[in-house]
C-alpha cells in the first residue's frame, strides 16, 4: 500500500491548516519548517515546548541553510519523540531528506517529513480530537490521510542505533551552537571572536578526525567483500557521516558569517572607542577646573562656618550667666527636698523590716495551704478510689444474690427431675410386669416397637448432643470474649474516673491561683510607691502565672486524655456487646431449631406407633399400645426436663463467666490502685471470695447428682431398657458419659489454732482454708456441657 507522495502533501497541507498557524499557505511555506514546527507545539506542548519552539529561526528568507536547520532540528525532535514517547521506531524509508527539502523543496521529502507529523498527532494523547478533527475534512483527502497512517504504521521499525548516533552529532552540532549564541555581543566582541576562533579550530579538527574516519571506513569498504552482512550497516553509516559532515560544514559556514560580522562590528566598536578617548580627556580638563574652583568654594564655607560658630557661642555664653541666678536658687530648693526626703526614708525603712517579718509569716502560711491542697488531692483520689471499688462490691453482690436465686430454682428442678424419674421407674416397673403375661403375639409387637423407636431416638439425640456440645464450646468462647471487653470497659471507666478527679482538682487550684493573682494585683496596685516591694510583689505575679499557665496546659492534657478515651471505648465496647448479642441471638435460634426437631421426631414416633398392625385383637394389643404411648409420654418429660436443665446449665456459666470476668477486672484495678496504700483494703485486694463462693455452689451440686445417681441406680438394675437409658448417653460408652459425685477429697487442715481469734479475718480465712479441702479435681472443671 503507498500513496503518491505529491498528492499525501496536498492533502497533509490542506489538513495542516486546520491547526491555524502563521505561514501555511503553501507548499513553499513548509520548507522552512515554522509552520510544521507550531504544529508539533500545538500537538504535544509538553515535549514540543516554548523553549524548544524558540529555537527554530522564523526569519529564513532565502537562506537554504537555515531551512535545513530548522528542518533538521524538527525532524530530531520528532524522532525523539517517537523513541521516548511514544515507543516506536521510524523506518529508514519513511525518514525524509531535509537538505532536500530546504534546497530544492522536494515534493516527496516534503510528504514523508508531514506523514511524520501525522503519526505523532494519531499516537498522542490527544489523537481523539485530532482524529475527529481529520474526519471533518474531506472524503478524498480523509481516505489520503487515513492511508498513509496505515502505511506509516504497517512498516518495520528501523535499527535504534542510526538514531542514537545521529542524535549524539546532532546534540553536538547544536551544544556549539548554542554556545556560540549565549555569548554577550556588546560587552566581549575580542572574547567572542576568539573563542569562535577556538571553536572553529575544534570544529576542524572534528573535521578531519571524521574525514579521516570516512576514508578508512571506505578503505575497509572496499577491501571487504560484497557478499558481507555488514555491508548494509556501512552504508547507512557512511551516509550518517556524510550527513554529519554536511551539517559540520554548513554550522562552520555559519561560523565564519559570524566571525565576519564581528570583525566588522569590532572595527565600529575601535573607532568609537578611538572618539570616546578623546571626548575623556576633553572631560578631564573640564572636571580639573571644576575641581580646583570647588576647592576655593569649600574653604570659603569652612570660614563662614567658623564665624557663625563663634557667633553662636558667645550668645550661648550671655545665656549661661542668665541662668546662673537661677540654678543657685533651684540649690536651695534641692536641698531642702533632700532633707524631708531623708526622713521618709527612714520611715520607709522602718515599713519594711515590719513587712519583712509579716512576709515570712505570709510564707509559711503559703506553705501549709499548699501542704493542705496536696493533702486534699490525695484524700479526694482516696475516696473516688474506694467509691468505685463500693460499687464493683456491690456489683458482685447482686451478682451473687441472683446466682443464689439462680441455684435455688436449679435445686428444684433437680428435685422435680428425680422425682420425675423416680416415677418412670416404678411405671416401667409396672409394665415390664403386665408385659411378662402377654401372649406370644403380644411377644412380636413389643420387639418390633422395642427395635424401631430406640434406634431412630438414639442417632438424632447422638446428632443433636453433638451439635449442642459445638454450640456450646462456641457459647463459651463468645461469653469469654464478652468478659473480656467488660473488664477493658471497666479499666477504662476507672482510669476516667481518676482522670475526672484530677480534672476538678486541677480546676480548683486553676481557681486557687486566680485569686492569688488578683490579691497580688489589688497590692501591686496599692503599692505602686514602693520600688522594692512593687518589684518583689511583680515577680511573684510571674510565678504565680508561670503556675497557672502550667496548670491551664496539664488541664487541657487531661481534657485530651479524656476526650482520645471516650469515643474509643464506646465504639470497640459497643461493637463487641453487639457482635456477642447477635451471637447469643444466634444461639438462641439453634436452641429453638433444636426443639423442633425434638418435637417432629417424637411426632413421627406417634404416627409410627398408631400404624403398628391395627388387626391385631384387643385383647393382646391394647396393653403393648398402651405401654408404648406410656413410654413415649415419658420420653417427652424426660426431653423437656433436660432441655430445661440444659438451658439453666447454660445460663449458669454464663453468669459466672460474667462474674470471673468482672472479679478479675475489679482485683486488677484495686490491686493496682492500692500499690502502697499499706495494709488497710488487703480484703478488697484478694479475689478469692468469689472463687471459694463457686466452688461451694458446685460442691453443693455434685453432692445433689451423686445421690440422686445413687438413688436412680438402685432402681435402674431392675428394669430394662427405657428411654432414659440411651437418651444421656453418647456414642463411646462411658467414656463420654458425664462425670457426677467426682470429688478430690483432700485432707483436712488443722485450723482450730487460727478460729480461736475473734476477729473477722481469722473467720473469713478459716473459711477459705474449710472449702479449699473440698474442691474438685481438674477433670471435673472443664468437663463439657450436654443436654
Amino acid at each position: 500500500m503507498s500513496v503518491d507522495k505529491a498528492e499525501l502533501c496536498d492533502s497533509l497541507l490542506s489538513w495542516l491548516r486546520t491547526f491555524q498557524v502563521p505561514s501555511c499557505t503553501s507548499k513553499q511555506d513548509l520548507t522552512s519548517g515554522v509552520a510544521i514546527a507550531h504544529v508539533l507545539h500545538k500537538i504535544d506542548p509538553s515535549w514540543f515546548n516554548e523553549a524548544w519552539l524558540g529555537r527554530i529561526k522564523e526569519e529564513t528568507g532565502d537562506n537554504w541553510r537555515i531551512k535545513v536547520s530548522n528542518l533538521k532540528k524538527i525532524l530530531q525532535s520528532m524522532l525523539e519523540y517517537y523513541h521516548d514517547v511514544l515507543g516506536q521506531q521510524v523506518a529508514d524509508e519513511h525518514v525524509p531528506d531535509v537538505s532536500l527539502i530546504g534546497e530544492t523543496g522536494d515534493v516527496f521529502e516534503l510528504g514523508r517529513l508531514v506523514q511524520l507529523v501525522l503519526g505523532c498527532a494519531v499516537s498522542c494523547e490527544k489523537k481523539q480530537e485530532h482524529i475527529q478533527q481529520i474526519m471533518t475534512l474531506e472524503e478524498s483527502v480523509q481516505h489520503v490521510v487515513m492511508t498513509a497512517i496505515q502505511e506509516l504504521l504497517t512498516k518495520e521499525p528501523v535499527e535504534s542505533g542510526s538514531t542514537d548516533t545521529y542524535g549524539e552529532f546532532d546534540y553536538q552540532s547544536r551544544k556549539y551552537y548554542f554556545l556560540s549564541e549565549e555569548l554577550d555581543e556588546k560587552d566581549d566582541a575580542s572574547q567572542r571572536c576568539r573563542e569562535l576562533q577556538q571553536q572553529l579550530s575544534v570544529l576542524m579538527e572534528e573535521k578531519t578526525s571524521l574525514q579521516s574516519e570516512l576514508q578508512s571506513i571506505k578503505e575497509k569498504a572496499s577491501h571487504c567483500e560484497p557478499q558481507d552482512a555488514s555491508t548494509a550497516i556501512t552504508g547507512k553509516k557512511l551516509l550518517l557521516l556524510q550527513s554529519q559532515i554536511e551539517q559540520l560544514q554548513e554550522e562552520n559556514y555559519r561560523l565564519e558569517t559570524n566571525r565576519d560580522d564581528l570583525r566588522i562590528r569590532n572595527g565600529v566598536l575601535e573607532r568609537d572607542v578611538a572618539d570616546l578617548l578623546h571626548r575623556n580627556e576633553e572631560l578631564t580638563s573640564l572636571a580639573q577646573e571644576a575641581q580646583a574652583l570647588k576647592d576655593e568654594m569649600d574653604i570659603l564655607r569652612h570660614s563662614s562656618d567658623r564665624v557663625s560658630r563663634l557667633e553662636a557661642l558667645v550668645e550661648t555664653y550671655k545665656r549661661k550667666l542668665e541662668d546662673l541666678g537661677d540654678l543657685r536658687r533651684q540649690v536651695r530648693l534641692l536641698e531642702e527636698k533632700n532633707t524631708v526626703y531623708m526622713q521618709r526614708t527612714c520611715e520607709l525603712e522602718e515599713e519594711l523590716r515590719r513587712a519583712n517579718a509579716g512576709r515570712t509569716q505570709l510564707d509559711s502560711y503559703k506553705r501549709q495551704v499548699h501542704e493542705l491542697h496536696s493533702k486534699h488531692s490525695s484524700e479526694a483520689m482516696k475516696a473516688e478510689r474506694w467509691q468505685f471499688e463500693y460499687k464493683n462490691l456491690n456489683d458482685k453482690y447482686e451478682a451473687l444474690l441472683k446466682e443464689k436465686e439462680r441455684l435455688i430454682t436449679e435445686r428444684d428442678t433437680l428435685r422435680e427431675t428425680n422425682e420425675e424419674l423416680r416415677c418412670v421407674q416404678v411405671q416401667q416397673k409396672c409394665l415390664n410386669q403386665a408385659g411378662s403375661l402377654v401372649g406370644s403375639d403380644g411377644d412380636t409387637v413389643g420387639n418390633l416397637a422395642s427395635e424401631i423407636m430406640p434406634t431412630e431416638f438414639k442417632e438424632t439425640v447422638v446428632r443433636l448432643q453433638n451439635e449442642n456440645k459445638m454450640l456450646c464450646v462456641q457459647e463459651k468462647t463468645y461469653r469469654l470474649r464478652l468478659g473480656e471487653a467488660q473488664g477493658q470497659l471497666e479499666e477504662v471507666q476507672r482510669s476516667q474516673n481518676a482522670l475526672e478527679t484530677q480534672n476538678r482538682l486541677s480546676q480548683q487550684q486553676i481557681a486557687d491561683l486566680r485569686s492569688q493573682v488578683e490579691d497580688l494585683q489589688k497590692a501591686l496596685q496599692d503599692q505602686d510607691n514602693k520600688s522594692e516591694d512593687s518589684s518583689l510583689l511583680q515577680k511573684k505575679l510571674e510565678e504565680h502565672l508561670e503556675k497557672l499557665h502550667e496548670a491551664h496546659s496539664d488541664l487541657q492534657k487531661k481534657r485530651e486524655v479524656i476526650d482520645d478515651l471516650e469515643p474509643s471505648v464506646d465504639s470497640n465496647t459497643a461493637k463487641k456487646i453487639d457482635e456477642l448479642q447477635t451471637i447469643l441471638r444466634k444461639k438462641d435460634e439453634d436452641m429453638r431449631q433444636m426443639e423442633e426437631r425434638y418435637k417432629r421426631y417424637m411426632e413421627k414416633a406417634r404416627t409410627v406407633i398408631k400404624n403398628l398392625d391395627p388387626a391385631q385383637k384387643p385383647s393382646t394389643v391394647a396393653p403393648e399400645v398402651q405401654a408404648l404411648k406410656n413410654q413415649l409420654s415419658e420420653r417427652d418429660r424426660r426431653i423437656q426436663h433436660l432441655e430445661r436443665i440444659g438451658r439453666c446449665r447454660s445460663d449458669r456459666t454464663f453468669s459466672e463467666n460474667r462474674a470471673e470476668s468482672s472479679g478479675g477486672s475489679s482485683r486488677s484495678a484495686a490491686a493496682g490502685g492500692s500499690g502502697g496504700g499499706g495494709g488497710g483494703n488487703a480484703f478488697a485486694n484478694d479475689g478469692s471470695f468469689m472463687e471459694l463462693f463457686k466452688k461451694k455452689m458446685e460442691e453443693e451440686r455434685r453432692r445433689k447428682e451423686q445421690d440422686e445417681a445413687g438413688n436412680g441406680q438402685a432402681t435402674e438394675d431392675k428394669k430394662p431398657v427405657s428411654v432414659a437409658s440411651f437418651v444421656g448417653k453418647r456414642r463411646g460408652g462411658a467414656k463420654l458419659a458425664l462425670k457426677t459425685g467426682v470429688v478430690a477429697k483432700k485432707q483436712k487442715l488443722d485450723s482450730e489454732a487460727e478460729t480461736g481469734k475473734g476477729d473477722a479475718w481469722s473467720k473469713y480465712m478459716a473459711e477459705v482454708k474449710k472449702y479449699k479441702a473440698h474442691q474438685c479435681g481438674d477433670d471435673d472443671k472443664t468437663r463439657p456441657l450436654v443436654k
